[in-house]
């Protein structure tokens, strides 16, 4: 029995079964949290992540690691790295449960100038106090009842918790569960008279019940109903109608019609119900009328969203039961609900516990750093506290993103802060064991896979042997015919000219008065030179701006043959032609019911801004997007109508010059820079002492487009370069701190210039293209000097391209000033980067590699400038400016180039199978050798880089908010194509999975997870990654008509498998 057991136990199968399993269960975990707003949720800990059998699959993992070590004799010298990759595991794993079941977290708010020493647990709990009559020494006895909970409004939630009280039985069970509740009256005959108030201090909404004949203190102003009281509010009730007398002036607006009126001091006025009122320094809101009833927990209008949920619980005591109803949640410390009941005082509360610290901290100050010239847009804050300990001295730290407080076996993190910018909200760890348990198994973990890759005793050192004995018994490498596969997928670049027949008989006027009046091209760059502040607090060059504003609004980088630097200037020298340039994109078909609005034939592409108001000047949109003001799951035709009032308000502010932030606002701490119309219109005339400055902001801007007007009759521009010049060093005076370089403006313009990364799709494509064909020829002319000549040439060009690529995305880092993989374009780059790189490297073996690479290349990059990915160089978040981002992003993101290439050469792989014939089965055979050697290498590769990445990625997380792991989407998938492609290395060693077939056709489909890793999880899932959830970017047609492909493929490849290979 025992022998059965550890034959079951320590078997391969096994180990592949929980490969597959883990999987399962955590993809399972991440779409059953796609509607939610993140991920993990109570009801998938509940089903998955929590559960007793996911954690047993864990346990299975440890035993089966341990297992295989003694049955595949991993303790010899020369198995040291799968050994130490084995270990690292079973460590990794032991201190995730060490985390889970020891370790505790929390958060912790002060505000400046306090100090606290308690936080609230990151777990809820119900806590239960039971007091009664039983002393004992003198002592009045109390019963704590805590139970941890985590409910969903998605599961049948249950609880019940018994205990004795001087042996008196006392129960506790839940009764009913309330996502999003809050305590309000429910009408009720028996009950009494209260008027419901909803205040709005510190921003968000508090209720307050008013009850008839009672004097309430709100923020400290009273408020009576039916109770005189001079110096207060006073309303009064009677025959069915609300009056209201205020000691202050205030005003109304009646939200549903949009009237507004005066609250007229010491005068009886009507009580306006569903009115926003202003009373001194409160907000205020009469919902509804006087109610009769009782207190009640109610659901929440979505509309108003809670953090709190309501529980209503049952307390049974001596054969007597009672309700008592709590809100809480997590974050949530609210007061003990009392009653009585069985002769018993008990008090529940529903929340965050309470966990002391040994210690102090007090908040000095806090500070929120913003880019520059942006109210909301923050590029780092922080704490400045003093930790305060009896029993050691105290000292001074900052906390900041990624730079954490760790003392007495805690850890504080930056995680929040409140609305005033005077408080701050701290996540706290305690995770001492768990932490380094798990870190000694990461450190085991980097220098087992690295072992793996250089040891020759390893699979990856026998994968070298076994490619250098297939190459003796080839003269030339054989290739494949993926290049008839790739053509089909070769799609045209959309022509700027768009040829659309415009029926409109202005836009050939419009166009020849545009062309009449417009700036030449040379001054336009010197245009495009001056430096601008966008609203995210972005300094760029004017080109810069230009270029992305016209291809957010066109989908091009041009109108008709006029640059963006001219486009741009001769917006502001001519804006009411601007009106009426159709330049604004309009989808076709989806935005149909645009088009009918505003009165655009179908058959156009693009509309004018004119076009989207009426005569007298209301924008035709706006009953549509007030319908989804508070929607936040948008349908495609609302979202429809979303971009196009962004790309209506982004011309229009560009056409009346509010978006030429130009000008430095001297001696301001956030370095803003306004424009001539924001001088002008918010108050600047008088907090900006310099005259002679204001004056030049005022009307610098002016007079440079008047001397450029009288240059094009002229053509002398040498007044309007001076302008220019002027505005120049006018930022360099007074913005120096903000102030682009001249080597940094001519980088990025000339960045712009050549686009570099949308000209290497073509060139890589099409010396790809070549070289496939090439090697086909090959086959047949195996001695064919010419050809080998222009296949080395055409390498060498591949190459070139690859250090063009190189110097495209150095460019970018310097430009930008971080590392060039922190959004969905910048890492599709650099994932086509990277897979060349390692096309390159494992191309040393085979030109089919490198042809293959580049083709796939070209394909990322043809991907990266489709117009869903927006190629605009864009400020970090705070929690990115961190060199984790260099490390955790680049390793990760580089793996997918060896994942990409093993996809391709498992295609080519099948392809040779389909090809192959009785007279060509030998070379075909050693083709399918080769290449599922180099795949196999590639994999291994890959889920090196991977595997390190993703765990890199949980100390990074570790060290910004004090947790390594915890099931967001994007770590959980990320593990989940660890888990599948350490099943196709795998299954090598699993009998029935041992042929080529099965390791390349299952290297074609595990790079599915890797797509959804990088795509899936930021569009269509919740998380701390998923920037961009609900956007969907592909049809499901599209998605089968992939897996069709593939199944077509397989089904092909499969036959001649059997018929000349299978063995």
């Amino acid at each position: 029995m025992q022998n059965i057991l550890s034959k079951i136990l320590f078997s391969t199968r096994l180990t592949a079964v929980l490969f597959i399993v883990f999987a399962v269960a955590m993809a399972t975990g991440t779409f059953l949290d796609a509607s939610q707003d993140t991920s993990p949720t109570p009801y998938t800990r509940n089903l998955i992540y929590n559960a007793w059998w996911f954690e047993a699959i864990m346990v299975i993992f440890v035993i089966n690691f341990i297992g295989n070590i003694f049955r595949y004799k991993l303790l010899q010298k020369k198995k040291w790295a799968t050994f130490i990759l084995h270990a690292a595991f079973i460590l990794i794993l032991i201190g995730a449960f060490v985390t889970r079941y020891i370790s505790y977290e929390g958060m912790m708010a002060i505000r400046e100038g306090d100090t606290e020493n308690v936080f609230l647990s990151q777990k809820t709990y119900i806590t239960t106090y039971i007091d009664g009559d039983l002393v004992i020494n003198g002592q009045n006895q109390r019963r704590v009842l805590e139970s941890e909970v985590d409910f969903s409004p998605r599961m049948n939630n249950t609880f019940y918790t018994s205990t004795t009280y001087d042996e008196m039985p006392v129960s506790i069970e839940l009764e009913k569960f309330i996502a999003g509740a809050e305590k309000d009256i429910v009408p009720d005959e028996n009950g009494e008279e209260y008027l419901k108030i909803v205040e709005s201090g510190g921003g968000q909404p508090h209720n307050h019940f008013l009850k008839v004949g009672q004097v309430q203190s709100i923020h400290n102003v009273l408020f009576s109903l039916n109770k005189p009281q001079e110096g207060a509010v006073n309303i009064t009730y009677k025959d069915g109608s609300l009056t209201v007398e205020s000691p202050f002036e205030g005003e109304y607006l009646t939200m549903a019609t949009g009237q507004t009126g005066t609250l007229v001091k010491d005068s009886i006025q009507p009580l306006m119900l569903r009115s926003r009122y202003i009373i001194g320094n409160m907000q205020m809101v009469f919902p509804k009328p006087v109610v009769k009833g009782v207190f009640d927990l109610v659901k929440k209008p979505e509309i108003l969203k809670s953090d709190e949920d309501g529980l209503v619980l049952k307390v049974t005591a001596n054969g007597e039961t009672e309700r008592v109803r709590v809100l809480g949640g997590k974050g949530s410390d609210n007061a003990f609900e009392q009653i009585k009941v069985g002769g018993l005082d008990v008090a529940v509360k529903y929340g965050s516990k309470r966990i002391e610290l040994p210690f102090s901290i007090k908040l000095n100050d806090f500070i929120a750093e913003r880019y520059p010239g942006t109210e909301n847009n923050y590029s780092s804050y922080a704490s400045e506290v003093t930790v305060i300990d009896e029993a050691k001295e105290n000292f001074n730290y900052r906390i900041y993103m990624n730079h954490i407080l760790n003392y007495g076996g805690y850890r504080f993190f930056q995680s929040s802060f409140d609305p005033d910018e005077k408080g701050t909200i701290l996540s706290v760890n305690h995770d001492f064991w768990g932490t380094w348990i798990t870190y000694i198994g990461y450190f085991l973990l980097y220098l087992g896979l690295l072992g793996i890759i250089v040891s020759k005793y390893s699979r990856f050192g026998d994968l070298r042997r076994m490619l250098n004995k297939v190459k003796e018994k080839k003269a030339k490498v054989l290739t494949v015919l993926l290049l008839c596969f790739g053509i089909l997928g070769y799609g045209q670049e959309h022509s700027e000219n768009d040829g659309h027949n415009h029926s409109k008989p202005t836009k050939a006027q419009i166009d020849s008065i545009l062309h009449a009046n417009v700036a030449p091209k040379e001054h336009a760059d010197l245009f495009g030179h001056m430096v601008v502040q966008d609203y995210s607090g972005r300094m760029k060059p004017m080109n810069t701006y230009a270029s992305e504003m016209l291809r957010k609004l066109s989908k091009h980088d041009t109108y008709e043959d006029l640059d963006a630097n001219q486009v741009m200037l001769s917006i502001q020298e001519s804006p009411l032609l601007w009106y009426n340039v159709p330049v604004i994109y309009l989808k076709p078909r989806k935005a149909d019911t645009i088009r009918s609005v505003i009165g655009v034939s179908k058959e156009e592409d693009y509309a004018a801004l004119a076009d989207f108001f009426t005569e007298t000047g209301a924008f035709k949109l706006q009953p549509y997007l007030d319908r989804i003001t508070n929607v936040n799951d948008l349908n495609a035709y609302q979202k429809e109508f979303k971009e196009a009032e962004q790309r209506v308000y982004l011309l229009y502010n560009a056409i009346e010059g509010r978006s030429l932030k130009i000008f430095p606002v001297p001696d301001d701490e956030n370095n803003k820079w306004i424009s001539p119309i924001e001088f002008r219109e918010e108050g600047y005339r008088e907090t900006i002492k310099d005259s002679l400055y204001a004056n030049f902001i005022n009307n610098g801007l002016n007079a440079y487009l008047v001397n450029v007007y009288n240059a094009k009759t002229s053509g002398d521009y040498t007044i309007a370069e001076q302008v220019l010049d002027g505005i120049k060093k006018t930022q360099q005076k007074f913005g120096s701190e903000v102030m682009l370089s001249d080597d940094k403006i001519h980088t990025e313009i000339q960045y712009n210039k050549y686009d570099i990364f949308k000209k290497l799709f073509s060139w890589y494509m099409y010396a790809s293209t070549v070289l496939f064909v090439l090697l086909i020829v090959q086959i047949f002319k195996d001695k064919n000097k010419t050809i080998d000549y222009i296949v080395k040439g055409l390498i060498g060009v591949i190459i070139l391209l690859f250090l063009l690529h190189t110097a495209g995305l150095i460019a970018r880092w310097y430009i930008s000033g971080h590392a060039p993989w922190s959004d969905a374009y910048e890492s599709m780059i650099y994932v086509a980067w990277a897979t060349m790189l390692f096309g390159l490297i494992f191309g040393r073996k085979s030109n089919l590699t490198i042809a293959a690479t580049a083709f796939v290349t070209a394909m990322l990059l043809m991907i990266a400038h489709w117009q869903w990915m927006d190629p605009s160089i864009a400020n970090l978040q705070p929690v990115l400016n961190s060199y984790w981002l260099m490390i955790h992003v680049a390793i990760i993101v580089a793996s997918y180039g060896p994942f990409t290439l093993g996809m391709v050469l498992g295609i080519v792989s099948l392809l040779l199978m389909v090809f192959t014939t009785k007279n060509n089965k030998l070379k075909m055979d050693l083709n399918i050798k080769e290449l599922t050697i180099i795949n196999e290498m590639a994999l291994t590769v890959g889920l090196v880089m991977l595997t390190i990445g993703n765990f890199l990625g949980g100390m990074w997380a570790n060290e910004s908010w004090g947790r390594y792991w915890g099931w967001d989407p994007k770590e959980t998938w990320a593990l989940i194509s660890i888990m599948i492609y350490a099943f196709v290395i795998h299954m090598r060693l699993v009998p029935g999975l041992r042929s080529r077939y099965i390791y390349n056709l299952s290297s074609v489909i595990a790079i599915a997870s890797i797509i959804f890793t990088y795509f899936g999880v930021n569009f269509y899932l919740s998380g701390l990654h998923s920037y961009q959830s609900g956007q969907q970017i592909a049809s499901f047609k599209i998605i089968a008509i992939a897996v069709g492909v593939v199944a077509v493929l397989g089904v092909l490849a499969y036959r001649k498998w059997v018929k000349f290979y299978k063995k």
